[in-house]
């Protein structure tokens, strides 16, 4: 029987990446195409989840990493790894639409993290997760993250981050232990 790590690579993205990540990331975030996901904020944000100039700044950050994941050629999912001191930061994940909810997730958040531990020797992993994503949240839970309560605001105003349709959004930080 198949599993979700069957096939995979990773990989760190390139420049010509750029254009292949933005599309996966607005696919899984907004729009009717990331209804058929379960990762979907079309329901609170309208508009743009990234850019290109975004997605770049990333690949050529040094303290950053983009990871690609492929399945057969083609990209299937991304997350973004930052190293802040003894901790890192974990970001820009996105997963397939049409392949959330099959484990994916799961694995690629294990390597991450291992990924973390190996290469910047991070103690903790840190994410931001918008409030009111409940079931988001949930699931972060239950990979091992712990909700602080400590809430930085969302940028109203500014439509690199998408176009709010609720006025309490606000990101929680989630942290988890890399023993």
């Amino acid at each position: 029987m198949p599993t979700a790590s069957d096939g995979l690579t990773f990989r760190d993205a390139v420049d010509t990446d750029v254009d292949d990540l933005v599309a996966l990331i607005e696919s899984a975030y907004r729009g009717d195409s990331s209804r058929t996901g379960w990762t979907t904020e079309a329901d609170i944000l309208e508009g743009q989840r990234t850019d290109p100039e975004g997605v770049l700044a990333v690949i050529k950050s040094p303290d950053s990493r983009l990871l690609t994941v492929g399945r057969d050629g083609t990209l299937v999912a991304c997350c973004q790894l930052e190293h802040r001191g003894t901790h890192a930061y974990f970001g820009m994940f996105a997963v397939s639409p049409a392949l959330q909810g099959a484990g994916l997730g799961k694995v690629i958040i294990a390597e991450a993290e291992r990924l973390a531990r190996e290469t910047w020797d991070a103690t903790e992993m840190h994410m931001t997760v918008i409030s009111v994503r409940e079931d988001l949240i949930a699931w972060y839970e239950r990979r091992g993250y712990r909700r602080t309560g400590e809430m930085t605001p969302f940028p109203y105003g500014d439509e690199r981050f998408g176009l709010p349709q609720r006025d309490d959004l606000q990101f929680e930080l989630l942290t988890k232990p890399l023993a």
